[in-house]
């Protein structure tokens, strides 16, 4: 009876205890991982069909499970840094619980792996743009003129910059994209606010890496652009956006909005206009331009 008892209290501390799975996303990835002896694994559609097979597992056993980006070249750099052994499973479970806290995360709730993979991914990518474009900020230092933190100063004005593009939109679900284009890449962050008639939901993560991002543009003077799809229903989308200036955004005609949107990036090919959708020129902003020269 004793023993029955422990063996039942273990299961439901078992189900008390949080997992942290390091997911290799890629053949890429997976191959690189296939030069050490302790990873047994050898086929990566097998090893993304076993691992979603054991989130299920835990899933039905009540267990919580996150699921992070396992990065090789991060690993054996973490395991260099702490004296590990890179081919030993132990390290592997201490570079994954170091994830948990550090790296993308994104909770299994039962979707599909397919699913979950490039949400993953996304995420990853999402955190690596705002960890970038924080450190530009940084670098930026204070201003030769005034000895204002240039990084904090645009990061303050582009608060407000998103502050009063979100009072003046109209009602109904908001998309905002914003892209900063410079070397060695260009930078984009979305923003999806939710209009639930009694208030508006925004996710402060995704509003805290748009801003950083529209700060980035504003200070470094980059090109860059910012645009907004609104949505509600029993109306066409409205879709407008300003594209990016030292001291903060010009408003881009309807034209060049629907430029934008009905032209292919890659081939320069005219797209076929979405039914349904307004291209149209930005509400004022109802502010005051700071004087060129020393913007911030």
């Amino acid at each position: 009876m004793t023993h029955t008892d422990s063996r039942t209290m273990r299961r439901v501390l078992r189900r008390e205890i949080a997992g942290t799975i390091g997911l290799l996303t890629d053949e890429h990835d997976f191959r690189a991982m296939r030069r050490y002896r302790s990873f047994t694994f050898d086929d990566h559609a097998a090893y993304l069909k076993y691992v979603e097979g054991l989130l299920r597992t835990r899933a039905l056993q009540g267990s919580h499970t996150t699921v992070a980006l396992f990065d090789p070249e991060e690993y054996a750099e973490f395991c260099t840094q702490e004296g590990l052994d890179p081919d030993s499973p132990s390290s592997r479970t201490r570079f994954t619980a170091r994830l948990a806290v550090t790296g993308p995360t994104l909770p299994y709730d039962g979707q599909p792996l397919s699913d979950l993979l490039p949400a993953l991914v996304d995420e990853a990518v999402r955190q690596a743009t705002w960890e970038y474009a924080t450190t530009l900020l940084a670098r930026l230092g204070a201003c030769t003129s005034c000895g204002e933190d240039i990084g904090r100063a645009a990061f303050a004005r582009a608060a407000d910059l998103l502050v009063r593009i979100l009072d003046t939109a109209p009602s109904g679900n908001r998309h905002l994209v914003c892209s900063v284009t410079g070397p060695p890449e260009t930078l984009v962050a979305a923003l999806h606010v939710a209009d639930t008639c009694d208030a508006v939901e925004l996710d402060e993560t995704e509003a805290l890496e748009f801003t950083t991002v529209l700060a980035l543009g504003l200070a470094t003077e980059s090109p860059g652009g910012l645009v907004i799809r609104a949505s509600a229903p029993g109306c066409p989308d409205r879709v407008y956006g300003w594209r990016l200036r030292a001291y903060g955004l010009e408003p881009l005609t309807a034209g060049e909005v629907f430029d934008a949107y009905c032209t292919d990036a890659e081939s320069g090919d005219l797209i076929s206009p979405e039914s349904n959708v307004d291209y149209c020129e930005p509400p004022d902003l109802g502010e005051v331009k700071p004087a060129q020269g020393h913007n911030h």
